[in-house]
């Protein structure tokens, strides 16, 4: 029997609008407002020494929306707003560093993202890490990465990024086609690329990865295999690349919705294809494929400390508007109102928005689904971890993928195909529990 689609994951080969990627386990749609007590009950527990912690830091300030963009971004906000917002975010700091299951516990990797963290100034950006360095510091991080759009950087904004202790600049290239850059809504252009790229590695970054998009607007075959010549010859330590979806609340979305016109972007088929042929060219030139999304250079390890962090179950603490965090067995979100989050953290109170405490199965289900997008699991992690043998458990999941040639069994490791790799994301449902499997993601 096939497993329901979950909102809209692509069924057919057409590009539909509907959440596709999957972030976390249970769906995001069920986090109540009612449960948000359990995750202060969670921070005002005893610490967990022995597990990981991390910080986001959401900075939500773009140059201008993209057109595909889901995320809660602002491009209408001033100054003084910016520096408004920044307060919060220090006072939110300083509120979770008071929390008794925090005490006495570093951050391992921090990561900023966005929106845009780069639209910050290297002012604003150090009174902020000044703020933040009066109750909390990441010394002792592994890994700091940092967000950036290549035309809100200068190479003094680009000395000061590096300056806070950032390992891992992210850029967000998504293409080197200045006409789909425009017709995507993207705010910088090609040299803007080259010119902060050729400045980052001058300032000596130790990792320095690049976005791109499959399948964007007005993508075609010719212009995606150039872009992927112009990222192998740039050389970058590590390349993300996500394949083009529409979740809700898009620009593209909304328009395709209110017109009834198809969004106009390419089908699922050819956007696997399309990666696929950026895999075995990345590969050719001696890069390691580490997750669905991501190759690295060798020298720069099998991933970043974020990602298998937090894919093996670490917490993480997500800080300001919308932020997402994971913490003792708690998903929790941030108020996704601007202002909301900001009267709450300067009245004194965490912004917590709604939450769901998970149960032992649903913490297996979340770190299975998640690590299944490096391409494989090792039945021993989950056994030793949770005490439950994944084949057995999920028995109807892996006979349904091995006979659609999506993944092969070897003793206790199950990897994936190229083609499942490549297809990840509409493969995870059927590990759901059934409750979930149909209801929307978001």
């Amino acid at each position: 029997m096939q497993l329901p689609q979950l909102d809209n994951q692509p069924g057919r080969d057409e590009t539909e609008v509907g959440s596709h990627f999957v972030a976390n386990y249970p769906p995001f749609s069920v986090w109540d407002p009612e449960q948000v007590p359990a995750a202060e009950a969670a921070l005002d527990g005893e610490p967990r020494p022995g597990v990981p912690l991390g910080l986001y830091l959401h900075i939500p300030f773009c140059r201008k929306r993209c057109r595909f963009c889901y995320f809660r971004v602002y491009t209408d906000k001033n100054a003084s707003d910016v520096d408004a917002y920044l307060d919060a975010l220090a006072r939110e700091m300083a509120l979770y560093a008071e929390r008794s299951a925090l005490q006495g516990r570093q951050f391992e990797f921090v990561y900023f993202g966005g929106g845009t963290p780069s639209f910050l100034s290297s002012e604003q950006l150090r009174r902020l890490i000044d703020r933040i360095n009066e109750v909390w510091t990441w010394d002792a991080a592994r890994e700091v990465t940092f967000e950036c759009e290549p035309g809100t950087l200068k190479r003094h904004k680009l000395e000061t990024i590096r300056k806070i202790g950032v390992t891992r600049l992210s850029l967000g290239v998504e293409h080197f086609d200045d006409e789909i850059l425009e017709l995507n809504g993207r705010a910088h252009k090609s040299p803007e690329i080259f010119r902060s790229y050729e400045w980052a590695r001058e300032i000596g970054f130790p990792q320095i990865n690049i976005d791109l998009i499959a399948g964007m607007v007005g993508e075609t075959e010719d212009k995606w295999r150039r872009t992927v010549e112009q990222a192998l010859a740039m050389a970058p330590d590590s390349v993300t690349i996500y394949q083009m979806e529409l979740p809700h609340n898009t620009v593209i979305s909304r328009e395709a919705k209110a017109t009834g016109a198809a969004p106009g972007i390419a089908d699922w088929p050819t956007k696997r294809r399309w990666v696929g042929y950026a895999f075995g060219q990345f590969e050719a030139a001696g890069y390691t494929v580490s997750s669905a999304y991501t190759l690295c250079k060798p020298s720069a390890g099998d991933g970043f400390v974020y990602r298998d962090a937090l894919w093996q179950g670490a917490d993480l603490i997500g800080t300001g508007v919308a932020s997402f965090s994971h913490f003792a067995g708690v998903h929790f979100q941030n108020f996704d109102d601007w202002a909301d989050y900001v009267a709450s953290c300067t009245q004194g109170r965490l912004p917590l928005h709604r939450a769901l405490p998970i149960t032992p199965h649903q913490a297996l289900i979340r770190e299975l689904v998640l690590q299944l997008k490096t391409g494989s699991v090792d039945a021993g992690y989950f056994r030793e971890k949770f005490g439950v043998e994944i084949r057995n458990e999920f028995a109807a999941a892996w006979a349904s993928i091995v006979g659609e040639s999506h993944a092969q069994i070897e003793g206790d490791r199950i990897r994936l195909t190229r083609e499942g790799l490549l297809r990840v994301d509409p493969l995870l449902p059927k590990f759901f529990e059934r409750e979930h499997r149909n209801i929307r993601y978001t």
